[in-house]
Protein backbone atom coordinates (compact mmCIF):
# COMPACT_ATOMS: atom_id res chain seq x y z
CA UNK A 1 0.00 0.00 0.00
CA UNK A 2 1.40 3.37 -1.08
CA UNK A 3 1.18 6.04 1.55
CA UNK A 4 -0.67 9.27 0.62
CA UNK A 5 1.36 12.28 -0.01
CA UNK A 6 -0.06 15.20 1.98
CA UNK A 7 1.11 17.64 -0.67
CA UNK A 8 -0.66 15.86 -3.52
CA UNK A 9 -3.96 17.77 -4.26
CA UNK A 10 -5.54 14.63 -5.70
CA UNK A 11 -5.52 13.05 -2.29
CA UNK A 12 -7.50 15.96 -0.80
CA UNK A 13 -10.27 16.23 -3.53
CA UNK A 14 -8.73 19.34 -5.02
CA UNK A 15 -7.69 17.87 -8.32
CA UNK A 16 -9.00 19.05 -11.65
CA UNK A 17 -7.30 22.35 -12.12
CA UNK A 18 -7.63 23.63 -15.70
CA UNK A 19 -9.37 20.46 -16.84
CA UNK A 20 -12.16 20.91 -14.34
CA UNK A 21 -12.57 24.57 -15.40
CA UNK A 22 -12.91 23.54 -19.00
CA UNK A 23 -15.53 20.96 -18.09
CA UNK A 24 -17.48 23.53 -16.08
CA UNK A 25 -17.42 25.98 -18.98
CA UNK A 26 -18.63 23.30 -21.35
CA UNK A 27 -21.46 22.27 -19.02
CA UNK A 28 -22.49 25.90 -18.53
CA UNK A 29 -22.58 26.53 -22.23
CA UNK A 30 -24.70 23.41 -22.70
CA UNK A 31 -27.34 24.56 -20.21
CA UNK A 32 -30.29 26.38 -21.80
CA UNK A 33 -31.05 30.03 -21.02
CA UNK A 34 -27.51 31.26 -21.08
CA UNK A 35 -26.09 33.25 -24.00
CA UNK A 36 -23.35 35.71 -24.54
CA UNK A 37 -24.54 39.36 -24.65
CA UNK A 38 -21.42 40.64 -26.29
CA UNK A 39 -21.42 41.48 -29.95
CA UNK A 40 -21.68 44.34 -32.46
CA UNK A 41 -24.13 47.23 -31.86
CA UNK A 42 -27.59 46.75 -33.44
CA UNK A 43 -28.78 49.67 -35.58
CA UNK A 44 -32.46 50.41 -36.25
CA UNK A 45 -33.14 50.49 -40.00
CA UNK A 46 -34.43 53.77 -41.42
CA UNK A 47 -35.76 52.42 -44.70
CA UNK A 48 -37.60 49.48 -46.09
CA UNK A 49 -41.05 48.19 -45.19
CA UNK A 50 -40.24 47.36 -41.55
CA UNK A 51 -40.84 50.93 -40.28
CA UNK A 52 -43.95 51.58 -42.44
CA UNK A 53 -42.24 54.12 -44.73
CA UNK A 54 -40.38 53.32 -47.89
CA UNK A 55 -37.96 55.47 -49.81
CA UNK A 56 -40.72 56.95 -51.98
CA UNK A 57 -42.70 58.07 -48.90
CA UNK A 58 -39.68 59.72 -47.35
CA UNK A 59 -38.84 61.43 -50.62
CA UNK A 60 -42.43 62.77 -50.93
CA UNK A 61 -42.38 64.17 -47.38
CA UNK A 62 -39.08 65.90 -48.06
CA UNK A 63 -40.49 67.42 -51.26
CA UNK A 64 -43.59 68.71 -49.41
CA UNK A 65 -41.37 70.28 -46.75
CA UNK A 66 -39.23 71.91 -49.40
CA UNK A 67 -42.26 73.14 -51.36
CA UNK A 68 -41.49 70.98 -54.37
CA UNK A 69 -44.65 68.88 -53.93
CA UNK A 70 -48.24 69.83 -53.10
CA UNK A 71 -51.17 68.14 -51.41
CA UNK A 72 -53.42 66.25 -53.87
CA UNK A 73 -56.03 68.44 -55.50
CA UNK A 74 -58.91 66.18 -54.43
CA UNK A 75 -58.25 67.09 -50.80
CA UNK A 76 -58.20 70.79 -51.67
CA UNK A 77 -61.46 70.43 -53.58
CA UNK A 78 -63.09 68.70 -50.62
CA UNK A 79 -62.06 71.47 -48.22
CA UNK A 80 -63.21 74.12 -50.71
CA UNK A 81 -66.60 72.43 -51.05
CA UNK A 82 -66.97 72.31 -47.25
CA UNK A 83 -66.10 76.00 -47.01
CA UNK A 84 -68.67 76.93 -49.67
CA UNK A 85 -71.34 74.85 -47.96
CA UNK A 86 -70.71 76.47 -44.55
CA UNK A 87 -70.69 79.94 -46.13
CA UNK A 88 -74.02 79.29 -47.89
CA UNK A 89 -75.61 77.95 -44.70
CA UNK A 90 -74.48 81.03 -42.76
CA UNK A 91 -75.82 83.36 -45.48
CA UNK A 92 -79.19 81.59 -45.41
CA UNK A 93 -79.26 81.81 -41.63
CA UNK A 94 -78.63 85.56 -41.75
CA UNK A 95 -81.38 86.07 -44.35
CA UNK A 96 -83.88 84.10 -42.28
CA UNK A 97 -82.92 86.01 -39.15
CA UNK A 98 -83.29 89.39 -40.87
CA UNK A 99 -86.62 88.37 -42.42
CA UNK A 100 -88.00 87.20 -39.08
CA UNK A 101 -86.79 90.38 -37.39
CA UNK A 102 -88.53 92.52 -40.03
CA UNK A 103 -91.78 90.57 -39.68
CA UNK A 104 -91.74 91.00 -35.91
CA UNK A 105 -91.12 94.72 -36.32
CA UNK A 106 -94.02 95.04 -38.78
CA UNK A 107 -96.32 93.19 -36.41
CA UNK A 108 -95.36 95.46 -33.50
CA UNK A 109 -95.94 98.61 -35.56
CA UNK A 110 -99.15 97.10 -36.93
CA UNK A 111 -100.56 96.59 -33.45
CA UNK A 112 -100.25 100.33 -32.86
CA UNK A 113 -101.47 101.25 -36.36
CA UNK A 114 -104.65 99.23 -35.85
CA UNK A 115 -105.74 101.86 -33.35
CA UNK A 116 -105.81 104.41 -36.18
CA UNK A 117 -107.89 102.32 -38.60
CA UNK A 118 -111.32 103.39 -37.23
CA UNK A 119 -110.30 107.04 -37.61
CA UNK A 120 -109.11 106.45 -41.17
CA UNK A 121 -112.41 104.71 -41.92
CA UNK A 122 -114.33 107.74 -40.68
CA UNK A 123 -112.23 110.00 -42.91
CA UNK A 124 -112.98 107.77 -45.91
CA UNK A 125 -116.72 107.94 -45.20
CA UNK A 126 -116.60 111.70 -44.75
CA UNK A 127 -114.72 112.05 -48.05
CA UNK A 128 -117.26 109.79 -49.82
CA UNK A 129 -120.14 111.94 -48.57
CA UNK A 130 -118.40 115.17 -49.60
CA UNK A 131 -117.69 116.41 -46.11
CA UNK A 132 -113.95 116.84 -46.82
CA UNK A 133 -113.95 119.84 -49.08
CA UNK A 134 -110.77 121.25 -50.54
CA UNK A 135 -109.22 123.76 -48.14
CA UNK A 136 -111.45 122.78 -45.21
CA UNK A 137 -110.00 122.22 -41.72
CA UNK A 138 -110.87 118.51 -41.67
CA UNK A 139 -109.22 118.00 -45.05
CA UNK A 140 -105.90 119.22 -43.69
CA UNK A 141 -106.18 116.93 -40.66
CA UNK A 142 -107.06 113.97 -42.88
CA UNK A 143 -104.03 114.60 -45.09
CA UNK A 144 -101.69 114.82 -42.12
CA UNK A 145 -103.06 111.66 -40.54
CA UNK A 146 -102.78 109.68 -43.75
CA UNK A 147 -99.24 110.95 -44.34
CA UNK A 148 -98.27 109.84 -40.82
CA UNK A 149 -99.60 106.36 -41.56
CA UNK A 150 -97.54 106.17 -44.75
CA UNK A 151 -94.37 107.14 -42.89
CA UNK A 152 -94.70 104.13 -40.59
CA UNK A 153 -95.28 101.86 -43.60
CA UNK A 154 -99.08 101.69 -43.55
CA UNK A 155 -100.44 100.84 -47.01
CA UNK A 156 -104.15 100.97 -47.96
CA UNK A 157 -105.62 98.67 -50.61
CA UNK A 158 -109.05 97.93 -52.06
CA UNK A 159 -110.29 99.86 -55.11
CA UNK A 160 -113.52 99.78 -57.09
CA UNK A 161 -113.15 97.85 -60.34
CA UNK A 162 -110.33 95.51 -59.34
CA UNK A 163 -110.73 91.75 -59.50
CA UNK A 164 -112.00 90.14 -56.32
CA UNK A 165 -109.22 88.40 -54.39
CA UNK A 166 -110.27 86.36 -51.33
CA UNK A 167 -106.81 86.90 -49.85
CA UNK A 168 -107.31 90.67 -49.80
CA UNK A 169 -111.07 91.13 -49.90
CA UNK A 170 -114.02 90.14 -47.76
CA UNK A 171 -117.29 90.06 -49.70
CA UNK A 172 -120.04 91.43 -47.46
CA UNK A 173 -122.54 91.45 -50.33
CA UNK A 174 -122.71 89.89 -53.80
CA UNK A 175 -124.94 90.80 -56.71
CA UNK A 176 -125.15 89.68 -60.34
CA UNK A 177 -123.90 91.98 -63.04
CA UNK A 178 -124.11 91.01 -66.75
CA UNK A 179 -121.39 93.53 -67.60
CA UNK A 180 -118.61 91.69 -65.76
CA UNK A 181 -116.96 88.41 -66.73
CA UNK A 182 -115.20 87.78 -63.42
CA UNK A 183 -115.95 88.65 -59.80
CA UNK A 184 -115.25 92.35 -59.51
CA UNK A 185 -115.21 94.83 -56.63
CA UNK A 186 -118.27 97.09 -57.06
CA UNK A 187 -117.93 99.13 -53.87
CA UNK A 188 -115.49 99.43 -50.98
CA UNK A 189 -117.07 99.64 -47.55
CA UNK A 190 -113.79 99.60 -45.62
CA UNK A 191 -110.34 99.67 -47.17
CA UNK A 192 -107.76 97.07 -46.24
CA UNK A 193 -104.40 97.92 -44.67
CA UNK A 194 -101.01 96.24 -44.46
CA UNK A 195 -97.50 96.91 -43.21
CA UNK A 196 -94.77 95.10 -45.09
CA UNK A 197 -95.81 91.47 -45.46
CA UNK A 198 -98.26 91.68 -42.55
CA UNK A 199 -101.92 92.20 -43.41
CA UNK A 200 -103.61 94.20 -40.68
CA UNK A 201 -107.09 93.97 -42.18
CA UNK A 202 -108.65 92.81 -45.46
CA UNK A 203 -110.87 95.15 -47.42
CA UNK A 204 -114.62 94.76 -46.93
CA UNK A 205 -116.26 95.08 -50.34
CA UNK A 206 -119.40 94.57 -52.43
CA UNK A 207 -118.81 92.16 -55.32
CA UNK A 208 -120.37 91.99 -58.77
CA UNK A 209 -120.71 88.44 -60.09
CA UNK A 210 -121.09 87.48 -63.75
CA UNK A 211 -124.44 85.97 -64.64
Amino acid sequence: MVPKDPKDPKDHGLSGGADDADESAESASAEPGFMSMEGPDIETPTGGSDDGLNEDDLSFLEDVSAGAATVPTDIESEHLADLKRVTAEYANYRRRTEANRQVERDRAVGDVAKLLLPVLDDLDRAEKHGDLVEGGPFTTIAQKLRASGERIGLVAFGQVGETFDPNQHEAIFQKPNPEVTVATVADVVERGYSIGDVTLRVARVVVDLPE
